[in-house]
């Protein structure tokens, strides 16, 4: 597979679309609410994506819930991952089958539409940051962790693979990465200590398939931003923390990516710094640059590392039957005693 995830612009493909799809350094898809007509629509959009490429393709979307859930129309309502600690009555157990259920519901109805993976769980700590805030389980390390662990384990249940975000930890600082470059001047010791603690949690108990870094710099650990740092993504992902999954850069478009350049610059970085899958979103422009003239390749370890996070459902659901699954049923029900 490809190392490049790109987007399209509409609700079907356009001829260039199929033609860059075609492109051997692409790999995936994202969806973003533009995509999206309908549940039957987006059916036949991933259809006709996974016919143009005419090879393995992964198909993505950001579903977390609350404020980013990109299909609405149709799909079930999924709360905001912040909001579950509330509505159970801050009972850690129910919590945590909240967080179960919801991730259920979410991975029955995107894989229906013929979507492999949701970006998802969040394991932020809300805590100063606007663009993170509720999209994370709670403000402490230890909650989180265990909400997130419990929101995996329903992914797993259903064949969803999990993608945690956004390592090391992108809720302690203020900035929006998506319009400016987070410093976090915080010691290392207190990073580890606590922002890190649930994606290191997760990765020892074998839960997290894939891990989005952030697009901030720690200056007391590396002078890199992390998506671009072999210190940060090698040195210790991979070694100290044992990490074996998928590593997808965040968004290459994003403002917090430019300290290292162009689109071309910035892809060529992540993939050195150790990305599995490089995100070119929303600059169409940008996308071709990086196709034309970026000095990256596809990798077989990194292919297979991809092929691992495709649904291999047996027997996959479709959306005109999904109303019928009694543990979508049964998920449905329990989270609209909490809506």
């Amino acid at each position: 597979m490809g190392p490049v995830m790109l987007d399209v612009q509409g609700t079907s493909l356009s001829q260039e679309d199929k033609e860059i799809i075609q492109h051997p350094l692409v790999g995936g898809l994202i969806f973003f609410t533009r995509n999206y007509h309908s549940p039957e629509q987006i059916t036949q959009l991933s259809h006709q994506i996974r016919a143009a490429a005419n090879k393995p393709m992964l198909l993505a979307v950001d579903h977390e819930g609350g404020r980013v859930q990109r299909f609405r129309e149709g799909f079930s309502l999924i709360p905001a991952m912040g909001k579950l600690w509330q509505l159970s009555g801050q009972n850690l157990t129910l919590a945590k089958e909240l967080a179960k259920q919801s991730a259920i519901l979410m991975a029955l109805e995107v894989q229906a539409v013929g979507i492999d993976i949701s970006f998802a769980p969040v394991l932020d700590i809300n805590n100063i940051s606007d663009v993170i805030g509720d999209r994370a389980f709670h403000q402490q390390p230890e909650y989180v962790s265990e909400l997130a662990q419990a929101f995996v384990s329903g992914l797993h249940f259903v064949g969803m693979k999990a993608t945690g975000k956004h390592f090391p930890g992108h809720g302690s600082v203020k900035a929006d990465s998506h319009i400016d470059l987070p410093i976090d001047p915080r010691s290392k010791t207190e990073i580890f200590q606590q922002d890190l603690m649930p994606f290191q949690q997760l990765i020892e108990k074998g839960m997290v398939d894939a891990l989005m870094p952030a697009h901030v710099i720690f200056p007391d650990v590396d002078s890199e931003a992390v998506g671009f740092s072999r210190y940060w993504l090698q040195n210790i992902l991979r070694e100290q923390l044992g990490f074996k999954g998928v590593i997808f850069s965040d968004d290459l478009s994003m403002q917090g990516a430019a300290c290292v350049g162009g689109y071309t610059e910035r892809a060529e970085a992540a993939q050195s710094a150790g990305c599995d899958m490089l995100l070119l979103c929303n600059n169409r422009q940008g996308c071709i640059e990086v196709l034309d003239n970026a000095n990256i390749s596809t990798s077989v370890t990194s292919g297979a590392r991809l092929e691992n996070l495709l649904n291999k459902s047996v027997q996959k659901q479709s959306w005109s039957t999904l109303s019928e699954n009694a543990t979508w049923q049964n998920a449905s029900q329990m989270l609209e005693q909490y809506q």
